[in-house]
């Protein structure tokens, strides 16, 4: 067993033989481009895609060796903390959607605020809001990490191979060395606050200069780290040293330290809930719950559409055309104005007449659509509805950025699926590293995850917000994991899910369009330009839409603009011969199996 600690190799190997022996693959990173042409991948046994290649090669290899789903997902994201460190990794946390042949989970690994923290964690000494980079940048924004205490608990019921083997990827690129990608450097280049961690300057920025494409990168303490947490599980990242330098640079940021104490790490558990599952055409589509908004705002925006008009060219050339796009916009105004009022850790509020699926009733989401006509609700104009008798008047969650996370889809030979949206928030999460008191080079990053409540407590006639900080609260996601069967013989028919913020959403919803009401495969899917707004004016994928449609658009009162909108799609369907995927023309992203 490759790169295990003695006594993790004669543990696993008292439980049971040998199964998995990682072979570091020849893969350089990909050329350096705003985007990347993916041909597809057809598979028939298996197939894993995920947002780098030797990610994707790792759950490749776990798989072949007869892992689960969930064991290879495990192996895919300890090697993307290493090689795509600015998205997610152990300092965070993640939502996955697992299906087991009957039934479908929700595992949720959400990072949770601090005990010792208030409603005022992000206001200023004059009750103001800190701009968002002093507060995301700093140890007030870091919640306690939940990523590896809930793919745990997925392995403890899911798993195949023995946990310690699912690290041996990893641990083995960590110390022999990877190629940086182009994405890696990229992001590198751009950022500043990370610099003046003083652990990740000087590993990241070597003689004041950012790292470049192709450079051997080597991590010798998160090597360290991860073999720790293979051997002992998630309470070696939870409790002793690891545990301590984490609270140690938290509460010790040189500018702003935070609240996070050892009680939280210790306390912190994983949770299993219940998917939401929703018939949309011949389908049913399964989801995240609350503390995800994502689906059921991925939801009320098919559900409106499918209360609309239908569209007699919703592509045209190739592309989403004016009409589709105009009433997928305001579909999302609404969905998003819904959002921003009633979703929150349901531990601490109640749903819309007691039921989050009130948020989706048929009857409530034609009413909403009727409110969509040939001129654009505009910025500002789409109000909340009442999808339910409400005990509480929520305010509205003001505008905020929100950004992050990677995405990895699999689905295992016996037919066990995941979808798995994983982060640490902004990139470079709170720009803080850590190396769990190893005294080594390089570490992990953790999360600035915080950031996602709302900095305002409530809102301007004094009703508080749904979404506002409150001790050992998990902040609302927008993350959407999402997995498709068939309404009828209950059959998988998809995996799929993006990073990106809140505009995750819209790319899943699109996406979703595309496949089972368009009928594109999944890599056409992916390469289809996206068009979002949270609320307020329209965007529009850069240079990807002519002219004519931005106009035509803003003579519907869209206020579209162009803006660079970069996802990170995985999607993985099932075929008549197996499975097809797509990934993400934007990012570094393949799909592989047998």
């Amino acid at each position: 067993m490759i790169g295990l600690p003695l006594s993790a190799q004669a543990e696993a190997e008292t439980e049971t033989e040998e199964t998995f022996e990682y072979d570091i693959p020849a893969i350089a990173p990909e050329v350096a481009s705003e985007t990347e042409e993916k041909p597809g991948w057809a598979t028939q046994r298996f197939a894993v895609a995920a947002a780098n290649p030797l990610a994707t090669d790792a759950g490749y290899q776990v798989l072949k060796a007869g892992g689960s789903a969930i064991d290879a997902a495990i192996a895919v994201q300890m090697v993307l903390n290493l090689v795509e460190p600015q998205s997610s990794g152990i300092g965070g946390g993640a939502f996955l959607v697992h299906f087991d042949g009957e039934e479908v989970t929700a595992f949720d690994g959400r990072e949770m605020a601090p005990g010792a923290v208030d409603e005022s964690l992000f206001l200023d000494e004059e009750g103001e809001p800190l701009e968002f980079l002093d507060a995301a940048a700093s140890g007030l924004s870091v919640g306690v990490p939940g990523t590896v205490r809930m793919l745990e608990l997925a392995h403890k019921e899911h798993g195949e191979l023995p946990w310690a083997e699912l690290f041996a990827p990893a641990i083995q690129l960590a110390e022999d060395g990877f190629a940086v990608s182009p994405r890696l450097a990229t992001s590198l280049a751009g950022e500043e606050r990370l610099r003046q961690d003083s652990q990740a300057g000087a590993f990241y920025y070597p003689d004041g200069a950012p790292l470049e494409a192709g450079e051997t990168l080597r991590n010798p303490a998160l090597a360290a780290i991860l073999r720790e947490i293979a051997e002992h599980g998630s309470r070696a990242l939870h409790t002793g040293n690891i545990a301590n330098d984490l609270v140690t640079r938290v509460q010790g940021h040189q500018e702003r330290g935070g609240a996070l104490s050892l009680e939280d790490l210790a306390s912190y558990e994983a949770k299993q809930r219940k998917a939401l599952c929703t018939d949309w055409l011949a389908y049913t589509v399964c989801g995240f719950p609350p503390p995800s908004s994502g689906h059921l705002t991925v939801m009320q925006i098919l559900g409106i559409l499918e209360h609309l008009p239908a569209v007699e060219e919703p592509l045209v050339d190739g592309l989403p055309g004016e009409a589709w796009l105009h009433q997928f916009l305001d579909a999302s105004r609404l969905a998003f104005a819904d959002r921003g009022k009633y979703i929150a850790d349901p531990a601490f509020v109640d749903a819309p007449g007691g039921d989050w699926s009130s948020m989706l009733d048929p009857e409530y989401l034609a009413k909403r659509a009727d409110l969509v006509g040939d001129q654009s609700l505009g910025d500002g104009g789409a109000e909340p509805g009442n999808p339910g008798e409400l005990s509480t008047a929520w305010g509205l969650h003001p505008a905020q950025p929100e950004y992050g996370t990677s995405h990895i889809s699999i689905i295992d030979e016996q037919g066990n699926a995941i979808a798995m949206t994983t982060t640490i928030e902004q990139a470079f999460g709170s720009r803080i590293m850590a190396d769990g008191g190893t005294g080594l080079a390089g570490g992990y990053l953790l999360n600035n995850e915080l950031t996602d409540f709302s900095f305002e407590p409530e809102d301007e006639q004094g009703n508080p917000i749904a979404n506002r900080v409150e001790p050992r609260k998990r902040p609302r996601s927008s993350m959407s994991p999402t997995l498709v069967f068939d309404r009828d013989s209950g059959e998988l028919v998809a995996s799929l899910g993006s990073p990106g913020g809140a505009a995750i959403i819209h790319y899943t919803a699109k996406s979703l369009v595309a496949m089972l009401d368009w009928g594109l495969d999944a890599q056409e899917a992916l390469d289809l330009p996206h068009a979002i707004t949270l609320g307020g004016p329209a965007f529009l994928e850069e240079g990807r839409f002519p002219a004519s449609t931005l106009e035509a658009l803003n003579a519907r009162g869209h206020a579209a603009s162009e803006r660079e909108l970069v996802s990170g799609l995985q999607a993985l369907q099932v075929t008549d011969e197996g499975f097809f995927g797509g990934a993400d023309p934007r990012r570094e992203g393949v799909v592989m199996g047998d």
